[in-house]
C-alpha cells in the first residue's frame, strides 16, 4: 500500500464514507461539466431562431387576416377566363380577320355565287309620333338567284297601312336574262324596264340595309349550313334605307348581330332591334315611333334553283 491510501490518524479512514477524489478526478468532471455546458448553450443557439419563427408564425395566425370579405381573394369566373382567352382562337381567315367595308348593303357580294335563296323581313309596332294611336307595318321579300341562267325570282308580301295600301299586297317578280316579268292583283306585267324590273331587282339592302363597317367579334358558329364568324359594329355604322328620322327624331340600336361566311364572302345572318322615335318609315309622310325588327337570313347557297316564266304570264 502507498503513502495516499494509507489511514493515517489526521485522516482516519471511516467505514461507509468514499474515499478522498484524486485531483486528476476533480480536473476531469470539471471538463466535462464545461464541455456539456458548451454543447448546450451552443444547442440553445440553434434552437433559438426556430423558436422565434414558430412565435412570429403563430402571431401571424392570431392576427384578423381572412376574417374580412376584404382579405379573401376574388375567385376568378368561368365567364372571364373564357372571355380573356385571345380572340384569335376563334378569329377569322385572312383577308376576314381585319374590319370590313364592304358590306354597306347586306347581299352585297351574292351575284358571285352559283345561287341561293334568302328571306328578309321587317317589322314595325308603335304609334304615330306625339299620339297615342297605334301603327304597324311589316315586309317580306322571298329571293331565289341561279347564276347560270342569269335568273331571279322575288315574292313581296307587305301588311299595314305605312306601306301605302289600305290591304295587305302581294306581288311575285321574276327576271330571266334581260326580260322581267311582274304579277300584281292578277295581272301580268312585261318589260325589260319600269317597275317589272324594279320589282324583280329587289334587294336584301333595299329593306335591311347594311353597316358601314365590322370588326370581327371572336365567335365562330354553323348558321344555315354555312361556318360563320360573328362581326360587331356601332350604331353610328348602321345604314338604314327604309327608315329616316325626322325633325328631332332618332334610332337607337338595342341589339344586332351580323355573322359572316369567309368561304363564300357573304353575309349568312343579319339581326337588328331599333328603338325609333319620330322617324320616316317607307317614305310616309307621318311620322312614327316604336320598335323596328329586321331580320336576314341567307339559306341553300350553292343551289340553282329552276327559275321560269311566273304563272299568270
Amino acid at each position: 500500500m502507498n503513502e495516499t491510501s494509507r489511514a493515517t490518524p489526521a485522516n482516519p479512514v471511516r467505514r461507509g464514507e468514499p474515499s478522498a477524489r484524486p485531483p486528476s478526478m476533480i480536473r476531469l468532471m470539471r471538463a466535462a461539466r464545461l464541455m456539456r455546458a458548451t454543447r448546450l448553450a451552443r444547442a440553445t443557439q440553434r434552437v433559438a431562431p426556430t423558436v422565434g419563427m414558430m412565435i412570429l408564425l403563430l402571431l401571424a395566425a392570431c392576427t384578423n387576416r381572412g376574417q374580412r370579405i376584404e382579405d379573401i381573394p376574388t375567385a376568378a369566373s368561368v365567364e372571364d377566363m373564357a372571355t380573356a382567352l385571345p380572340l384569335t382562337q376563334n378569329a377569322p381567315p385572312a383577308p376576314f380577320n381585319r374590319v370590313l367595308t364592304t358590306f354597306d348593303l347586306i347581299d352585297n357580294h351574292l351575284n358571285e355565287l352559283p345561287g341561293w335563296r334568302y328571306v328578309v323581313q321587317l317589322e314595325f309596332d308603335g304609334t304615330f309620333a306625339r299620339t297615342p294611336r297605334e301603327t304597324s307595318a311589316s315586309a317580306q321579300a322571298e329571293v331565289w338567284f341561279n347564276q347560270m341562267a342569269s335568273a331571279r325570282r322575288v315574292s313581296l308580301t307587305t301588311t299595314g297601312e305605312l306601306i301605302g295600301q289600305t290591304e295587305d299586297s302581294a306581288y311575285e317578280a321574276v327576271r330571266l336574262g334581260p326580260d322581267s316579268f311582274l304579277v300584281r292583283d292578277g295581272a301580268c306585267l312585261v318589260g325589260a324596264r319600269g317597275d317589272a324590273q324594279t320589282a324583280a331587282d329587289l334587294r336584301a339592302g333595299d329593306l335591311a340595309g347594311g353597316v358601314r363597317q365590322a370588326t370581327p367579334g371572336g365567335r365562330q358558329e354553323v348558321i344555315n349550313g354555312q361556318a360563320v364568324y360573328l362581326y360587331t359594329f356601332s350604331e353610328a355604322d348602321l345604314i338604314l334605307p327604309p327608315i329616316r328620322p325626322a325633325d328631332g327624331g332618332r334610332v337607337t340600336l338595342e341589339s344586332g348581330e351580323l355573322w359572316i361566311a369567309p368561304q363564300i364572302n357573304a353575309a349568312v345572318r343579319y339581326y337588328l332591334n331599333l328603338d325609333v322615335d319620330s322617324v320616316i318609315l317607307f317614305d310616309r309622310q307621318l311620322p312614327v315611333s316604336g320598335s323596328v325588327r329586321l331580320r336576314y337570313d341567307l339559306h341553300e347557297v350553292g343551289t340553282a334553283f329552276n327559275i321560269t316564266v311566273p304563272f299568270g304570264c
